[in-house]
């Protein structure tokens, strides 16, 4: 798959505006991922684990009635990992230090994930559309009726086993 470059220039936009920033990666809601700019960071394991968490964060405001989704915050010891929607099909996720001046990472993050969604719904393809499945005419007479053999008359179904 390739990636669009102007995402490419987005993440590492985002990198030197944020230089607490250990990694980025950009993925589908699925789990797969776009773009990453993740250095000793495993992507691929960060898209998935992402993709959970916001599954499994959306439940959250749902069940209690918040609206949709927007981000999601995860304090560490050493740092933060922040998820941000990004439409309604991708997802942005940042690791950041433990330094990290948390309102500034939302701020240039919330910034890029504006733009991202942006070039996100310029690269998309438009919706194949599905053949249509072919209609059958129906039997011109309706269909016979068949009566169980329990539901017989005895004398009814003698007749019909000898005859």
């Amino acid at each position: 798959m390739t990636v669009d470059p102007a995402v490419l220039q987005e993440l590492d936009r985002l990198r030197g505006r944020v230089p607490e920033l250990s990694g980025s990666v950009l993925a589908t809601t699925d789990g797969l991922v776009v773009a990453h700019d993740a250095h000793g960071i495993e992507p691929d394991g960060l898209a998935a684990l992402a993709a959970a968490h916001l599954a499994l964060a959306r439940r959250f405001a749902h069940a209690v009635n918040h609206g949709e989704l927007r981000e999601s915050v995860v304090e560490c010891d050493r740092g933060y990992i922040t998820t941000y929607t990004a439409g309604p099909n991708a997802l942005l996720t940042l690791v950041t230090s433990g330094d990290a001046n948390l309102a500034m990472v939302h701020l240039e993050a919330r910034r890029c994930v504006r733009r991202l969604v942006k070039i996100l719904a310029i690269g998309a393809k438009p919706p194949q559309a599905r053949p249509e499945i072919p209609t059958q005419a129906g039997p011109a007479a309706p269909l016979a009726r068949r009566t169980p053999m329990a539901t017989l008359p005895n004398n009814a179904r003698r007749r019909q086993a000898t005859g």
